[in-house]
Protein backbone atom coordinates (compact mmCIF):
# COMPACT_ATOMS: atom_id res chain seq x y z
CA UNK A 1 0.00 0.00 0.00
CA UNK A 2 1.11 3.41 -0.50
CA UNK A 3 1.77 5.66 2.27
CA UNK A 4 0.40 9.32 2.36
CA UNK A 5 1.86 11.04 4.57
CA UNK A 6 0.14 14.77 4.20
CA UNK A 7 -0.22 17.41 6.26
CA UNK A 8 -3.76 18.59 6.79
CA UNK A 9 -2.79 22.08 5.03
CA UNK A 10 -1.34 19.73 2.03
CA UNK A 11 -4.90 17.96 2.45
CA UNK A 12 -6.98 20.60 1.99
CA UNK A 13 -5.12 21.87 -0.94
CA UNK A 14 -5.88 18.55 -3.03
CA UNK A 15 -9.40 19.84 -2.48
CA UNK A 16 -10.89 16.45 -1.25
CA UNK A 17 -14.57 16.81 -0.87
CA UNK A 18 -17.11 15.96 1.82
CA UNK A 19 -20.44 14.43 0.73
CA UNK A 20 -23.11 14.36 3.35
CA UNK A 21 -25.20 10.71 3.95
CA UNK A 22 -28.51 10.65 5.07
CA UNK A 23 -28.98 8.69 7.84
CA UNK A 24 -28.77 8.90 11.98
CA UNK A 25 -27.99 6.91 15.14
CA UNK A 26 -30.66 5.51 17.51
CA UNK A 27 -28.04 5.58 20.08
CA UNK A 28 -27.99 9.47 20.52
CA UNK A 29 -30.29 11.88 22.00
CA UNK A 30 -32.76 13.97 19.51
CA UNK A 31 -34.45 16.94 20.63
CA UNK A 32 -36.26 16.42 23.47
CA UNK A 33 -35.04 13.13 24.53
CA UNK A 34 -32.01 13.98 26.21
CA UNK A 35 -33.09 14.03 29.59
CA UNK A 36 -35.72 11.94 31.81
CA UNK A 37 -37.09 12.98 34.56
CA UNK A 38 -36.28 11.33 38.20
CA UNK A 39 -37.07 10.95 41.74
CA UNK A 40 -37.32 14.44 43.60
CA UNK A 41 -37.58 16.17 39.88
CA UNK A 42 -33.52 16.30 39.27
CA UNK A 43 -33.26 16.32 35.69
CA UNK A 44 -30.86 13.58 34.16
CA UNK A 45 -29.19 13.18 30.95
CA UNK A 46 -30.06 9.94 29.09
CA UNK A 47 -26.45 9.62 27.62
CA UNK A 48 -22.79 9.63 28.79
CA UNK A 49 -21.34 12.96 28.60
CA UNK A 50 -17.94 11.50 27.86
CA UNK A 51 -19.15 9.20 25.23
CA UNK A 52 -22.50 10.17 24.13
CA UNK A 53 -23.31 6.58 24.50
CA UNK A 54 -27.10 5.52 25.96
CA UNK A 55 -27.01 5.31 29.97
CA UNK A 56 -28.31 1.85 31.10
CA UNK A 57 -31.32 1.92 32.27
CA UNK A 58 -30.18 0.48 35.99
CA UNK A 59 -27.54 3.49 36.33
CA UNK A 60 -28.16 6.64 36.29
CA UNK A 61 -25.79 9.70 34.65
CA UNK A 62 -25.91 11.68 37.81
CA UNK A 63 -23.23 10.20 39.94
CA UNK A 64 -22.01 11.39 43.36
CA UNK A 65 -18.69 11.85 42.34
CA UNK A 66 -17.28 14.32 39.57
CA UNK A 67 -14.81 13.14 36.33
CA UNK A 68 -11.88 12.25 37.40
CA UNK A 69 -8.65 12.59 35.19
CA UNK A 70 -5.64 10.60 35.81
CA UNK A 71 -2.37 11.92 34.58
CA UNK A 72 -1.02 8.67 33.53
CA UNK A 73 3.03 7.81 32.00
CA UNK A 74 3.04 7.07 28.48
CA UNK A 75 6.67 6.14 28.11
CA UNK A 76 8.17 2.33 27.56
CA UNK A 77 9.31 2.56 31.69
CA UNK A 78 5.11 2.91 32.31
CA UNK A 79 4.66 -1.07 31.29
CA UNK A 80 2.61 -2.19 31.61
CA UNK A 81 -0.20 0.45 31.86
CA UNK A 82 -3.22 -0.50 34.20
CA UNK A 83 -6.86 0.57 34.27
CA UNK A 84 -7.08 2.25 30.32
CA UNK A 85 -9.52 0.32 29.29
CA UNK A 86 -11.83 1.77 31.95
CA UNK A 87 -11.35 5.23 31.10
CA UNK A 88 -14.44 6.63 28.79
CA UNK A 89 -12.05 9.02 26.90
CA UNK A 90 -8.54 9.85 26.61
CA UNK A 91 -5.95 12.94 25.75
CA UNK A 92 -2.69 12.63 24.20
CA UNK A 93 -0.79 15.67 25.19
CA UNK A 94 2.85 16.63 24.32
CA UNK A 95 5.42 16.81 27.48
CA UNK A 96 8.99 17.84 27.58
CA UNK A 97 11.77 15.83 26.11
CA UNK A 98 9.14 15.62 22.65
CA UNK A 99 7.68 12.78 24.64
CA UNK A 100 3.99 12.11 25.59
CA UNK A 101 1.58 12.34 28.35
CA UNK A 102 -2.26 11.18 28.97
CA UNK A 103 -5.05 11.99 30.40
CA UNK A 104 -7.47 9.29 30.80
CA UNK A 105 -10.87 10.21 31.77
CA UNK A 106 -13.13 8.33 33.82
CA UNK A 107 -16.78 8.57 34.90
CA UNK A 108 -19.42 5.85 34.10
CA UNK A 109 -16.78 3.44 35.27
CA UNK A 110 -14.30 3.88 37.84
CA UNK A 111 -11.71 1.17 38.04
CA UNK A 112 -10.05 -0.24 41.13
CA UNK A 113 -6.27 0.44 40.18
CA UNK A 114 -5.01 2.68 37.59
CA UNK A 115 -1.40 4.26 36.87
CA UNK A 116 1.27 4.66 37.02
CA UNK A 117 0.44 8.33 37.53
CA UNK A 118 2.75 11.33 36.93
CA UNK A 119 2.40 14.83 36.85
CA UNK A 120 0.18 17.70 35.70
CA UNK A 121 0.73 20.08 33.20
CA UNK A 122 -0.65 23.42 32.81
CA UNK A 123 -2.07 22.60 29.45
CA UNK A 124 -4.51 20.06 31.70
CA UNK A 125 -6.31 23.06 32.17
CA UNK A 126 -8.49 23.62 28.80
CA UNK A 127 -8.01 19.96 28.53
CA UNK A 128 -9.97 19.31 31.94
CA UNK A 129 -12.01 22.48 32.54
CA UNK A 130 -14.81 21.56 29.83
CA UNK A 131 -16.53 18.97 32.03
CA UNK A 132 -15.39 20.34 35.45
CA UNK A 133 -13.15 17.58 35.91
CA UNK A 134 -10.91 16.93 39.00
CA UNK A 135 -7.31 15.51 38.44
CA UNK A 136 -5.14 12.77 40.36
CA UNK A 137 -1.71 13.42 39.77
CA UNK A 138 1.54 12.76 41.70
CA UNK A 139 2.19 16.73 41.73
CA UNK A 140 3.17 19.34 39.74
CA UNK A 141 5.96 21.97 39.30
CA UNK A 142 5.20 25.15 41.92
CA UNK A 143 4.25 27.24 38.87
CA UNK A 144 2.38 24.48 37.40
CA UNK A 145 0.42 24.07 40.71
CA UNK A 146 -0.15 28.09 41.02
CA UNK A 147 -2.16 27.89 37.95
CA UNK A 148 -4.02 24.83 38.21
CA UNK A 149 -5.41 26.48 41.66
CA UNK A 150 -6.47 29.81 40.19
CA UNK A 151 -8.31 27.73 37.37
CA UNK A 152 -9.84 26.53 40.43
CA UNK A 153 -9.36 22.80 39.18
CA UNK A 154 -9.59 20.03 42.41
CA UNK A 155 -6.58 17.71 42.17
CA UNK A 156 -5.67 14.89 44.19
CA UNK A 157 -2.04 14.51 44.28
CA UNK A 158 0.45 11.76 46.04
CA UNK A 159 -0.75 11.64 50.10
CA UNK A 160 -4.12 11.43 48.96
CA UNK A 161 -6.50 8.71 49.59
CA UNK A 162 -6.62 5.72 47.22
CA UNK A 163 -2.67 6.51 46.37
CA UNK A 164 0.38 4.28 46.75
CA UNK A 165 3.75 3.37 45.22
CA UNK A 166 4.28 -0.25 44.09
CA UNK A 167 7.22 -2.36 45.39
CA UNK A 168 7.22 -4.11 42.40
CA UNK A 169 7.99 -0.83 40.11
CA UNK A 170 10.96 1.75 40.13
CA UNK A 171 10.19 5.21 40.93
CA UNK A 172 9.12 7.35 39.54
CA UNK A 173 6.96 4.59 37.54
CA UNK A 174 5.37 2.81 40.67
CA UNK A 175 2.82 5.82 41.73
CA UNK A 176 -0.96 4.35 41.28
CA UNK A 177 -4.19 5.23 42.61
CA UNK A 178 -6.85 3.09 43.64
CA UNK A 179 -9.50 5.13 42.32
CA UNK A 180 -12.54 4.42 43.31
CA UNK A 181 -11.46 5.21 46.95
CA UNK A 182 -10.62 8.97 45.34
CA UNK A 183 -14.42 8.78 43.89
CA UNK A 184 -15.57 8.02 47.51
CA UNK A 185 -14.08 11.35 48.84
CA UNK A 186 -14.60 13.59 45.80
CA UNK A 187 -16.94 16.08 45.82
CA UNK A 188 -19.15 17.59 43.21
CA UNK A 189 -20.87 20.65 42.12
CA UNK A 190 -23.06 20.01 39.88
CA UNK A 191 -25.14 16.75 39.11
CA UNK A 192 -23.51 16.33 36.13
CA UNK A 193 -21.24 17.20 33.53
CA UNK A 194 -21.61 18.51 30.32
CA UNK A 195 -20.67 16.78 27.37
CA UNK A 196 -17.01 16.83 26.14
CA UNK A 197 -17.77 16.80 22.33
CA UNK A 198 -21.15 16.91 20.25
CA UNK A 199 -22.23 13.53 19.95
CA UNK A 200 -24.34 12.63 17.46
CA UNK A 201 -23.94 10.61 13.86
CA UNK A 202 -26.56 12.63 11.93
CA UNK A 203 -25.42 13.51 8.60
CA UNK A 204 -22.11 12.32 8.75
CA UNK A 205 -20.20 12.71 5.56
CA UNK A 206 -18.66 10.13 3.54
CA UNK A 207 -15.40 10.33 4.63
CA UNK A 208 -12.43 8.73 2.78
CA UNK A 209 -11.13 5.18 3.34
CA UNK A 210 -8.44 5.06 5.72
CA UNK A 211 -7.72 2.10 8.04
CA UNK A 212 -3.82 3.34 9.72
CA UNK A 213 -3.31 6.16 11.59
CA UNK A 214 0.47 7.56 12.44
CA UNK A 215 0.56 10.86 14.81
CA UNK A 216 3.54 12.16 15.36
CA UNK A 217 4.08 14.40 18.24
CA UNK A 218 7.94 14.67 17.93
CA UNK A 219 10.76 13.07 16.39
CA UNK A 220 10.87 10.73 19.25
CA UNK A 221 7.25 9.59 19.54
CA UNK A 222 4.48 8.57 17.34
CA UNK A 223 1.42 7.05 18.36
CA UNK A 224 0.35 4.32 15.42
CA UNK A 225 -2.81 3.00 14.93
CA UNK A 226 -5.01 0.29 13.19
CA UNK A 227 -8.69 -0.12 12.55
CA UNK A 228 -9.80 -3.70 12.52
CA UNK A 229 -12.74 -5.98 13.95
CA UNK A 230 -14.62 -2.55 13.72
CA UNK A 231 -12.69 -0.26 16.06
CA UNK A 232 -9.43 1.36 16.69
CA UNK A 233 -6.18 -0.40 18.07
CA UNK A 234 -2.90 0.99 19.37
CA UNK A 235 -0.10 -0.65 18.00
CA UNK A 236 2.50 0.54 20.29
CA UNK A 237 0.38 0.67 23.42
CA UNK A 238 1.69 0.78 26.66
CA UNK A 239 -1.27 -1.07 28.14
CA UNK A 240 -1.16 -4.65 27.50
CA UNK A 241 -3.72 -6.57 25.01
CA UNK A 242 -6.73 -6.93 27.72
CA UNK A 243 -6.36 -3.41 29.16
CA UNK A 244 -6.00 -1.23 25.99
CA UNK A 245 -8.19 1.69 25.59
CA UNK A 246 -11.44 0.85 22.98
CA UNK A 247 -10.98 3.09 20.74
CA UNK A 248 -14.60 3.87 18.80
CA UNK A 249 -12.77 7.02 17.42
CA UNK A 250 -9.68 9.05 17.04
CA UNK A 251 -9.23 12.76 16.51
CA UNK A 252 -6.28 14.46 15.83
CA UNK A 253 -6.41 18.55 16.42
CA UNK A 254 -3.45 20.41 15.21
CA UNK A 255 -2.55 22.70 17.96
CA UNK A 256 0.36 24.94 18.73
CA UNK A 257 2.71 24.50 21.36
CA UNK A 258 3.81 27.73 23.63
CA UNK A 259 6.32 27.33 26.56
CA UNK A 260 5.27 27.13 29.86
CA UNK A 261 8.10 29.02 31.20
CA UNK A 262 10.34 26.54 33.19
CA UNK A 263 12.67 23.48 32.84
CA UNK A 264 12.30 19.58 33.81
CA UNK A 265 15.24 18.42 36.09
CA UNK A 266 17.05 17.40 32.66
CA UNK A 267 16.76 20.65 31.41
CA UNK A 268 14.31 20.67 28.93
CA UNK A 269 12.02 23.00 28.04
CA UNK A 270 8.40 22.22 29.68
CA UNK A 271 5.99 22.82 26.38
CA UNK A 272 2.42 24.21 26.95
CA UNK A 273 -0.25 23.12 24.64
CA UNK A 274 -2.64 26.06 23.65
CA UNK A 275 -5.94 24.39 23.11
CA UNK A 276 -7.87 27.44 22.34
CA UNK A 277 -9.12 29.66 19.07
CA UNK A 278 -9.15 27.17 16.23
CA UNK A 279 -7.05 24.72 14.14
CA UNK A 280 -7.25 22.04 11.06
CA UNK A 281 -8.95 18.75 12.38
CA UNK A 282 -9.13 14.93 11.38
CA UNK A 283 -12.13 12.58 13.12
CA UNK A 284 -11.52 8.84 12.28
CA UNK A 285 -14.42 6.56 12.28
CA UNK A 286 -15.57 3.35 11.43
CA UNK A 287 -12.44 3.40 9.10
CA UNK A 288 -13.01 6.57 7.33
CA UNK A 289 -11.28 9.93 7.77
CA UNK A 290 -13.19 13.12 7.90
CA UNK A 291 -11.85 15.97 7.29
CA UNK A 292 -12.81 19.10 9.65
CA UNK A 293 -11.88 22.34 11.95
CA UNK A 294 -11.98 22.47 15.71
CA UNK A 295 -12.78 25.50 17.44
CA UNK A 296 -12.78 26.17 21.04
CA UNK A 297 -12.96 29.78 23.03
CA UNK A 298 -10.76 31.56 25.23
CA UNK A 299 -12.45 30.34 28.62
CA UNK A 300 -10.90 27.06 29.77
CA UNK A 301 -14.17 25.50 30.15
CA UNK A 302 -15.41 26.17 26.47
CA UNK A 303 -16.20 23.20 24.57
CA UNK A 304 -14.27 22.03 21.48
CA UNK A 305 -17.06 22.16 18.34
CA UNK A 306 -16.24 20.55 15.39
CA UNK A 307 -16.93 21.93 11.33
CA UNK A 308 -16.65 20.53 8.23
CA UNK A 309 -14.40 22.43 5.33
CA UNK A 310 -17.94 24.11 4.48
CA UNK A 311 -18.71 25.17 7.96
CA UNK A 312 -21.17 22.83 8.89
CA UNK A 313 -21.19 21.41 12.21
CA UNK A 314 -19.55 18.29 12.62
CA UNK A 315 -21.06 15.53 15.60
CA UNK A 316 -18.79 12.59 16.68
CA UNK A 317 -20.15 9.20 16.44
CA UNK A 318 -20.97 8.06 20.35
CA UNK A 319 -18.11 5.64 21.51
CA UNK A 320 -14.82 5.79 23.35
CA UNK A 321 -12.64 8.37 21.52
CA UNK A 322 -8.76 9.07 21.65
CA UNK A 323 -8.06 12.75 21.22
CA UNK A 324 -4.62 13.11 19.91
CA UNK A 325 -3.43 16.92 20.43
CA UNK A 326 -0.72 16.61 17.74
CA UNK A 327 1.45 20.04 17.58
CA UNK A 328 1.82 22.31 14.78
CA UNK A 329 4.87 22.49 14.56
CA UNK A 330 7.05 19.43 14.83
CA UNK A 331 4.49 17.05 14.41
CA UNK A 332 2.50 15.52 11.33
CA UNK A 333 -0.22 13.14 10.87
CA UNK A 334 0.34 10.09 7.88
CA UNK A 335 -2.54 7.38 7.07
CA UNK A 336 -3.15 4.74 4.60
CA UNK A 337 -5.60 2.66 3.60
Amino acid sequence: MRRLALTLSALTATGLMLTACGGSSSSTPSAGESTQKVQGGQSIPQFWPLTGLKVPSNKSASLDHPVLVAKMDNTFSSQPQVGLSKADMVVEELVEGGLTRLAAFYYSDIPGNVGPIRSMRASDIDVVSPVHASMVTSGAAGKTIARIKKAHIPFYGEGSKGMYRSSSRAAPYNLFVHLNEVASTAKTKAATPPDYLQWGSKDLPKGRKITTINARFSGGHTTEWKFENGSYHNLNSNAPAGDQFPATNVLVLRVREGDAGYLDPAGNHVPETLLTGKGNALLFHDGRMFVATWHKGNAAASPITLATKKGQKLEVPPGHTWIELVPVNGGNVGFRK
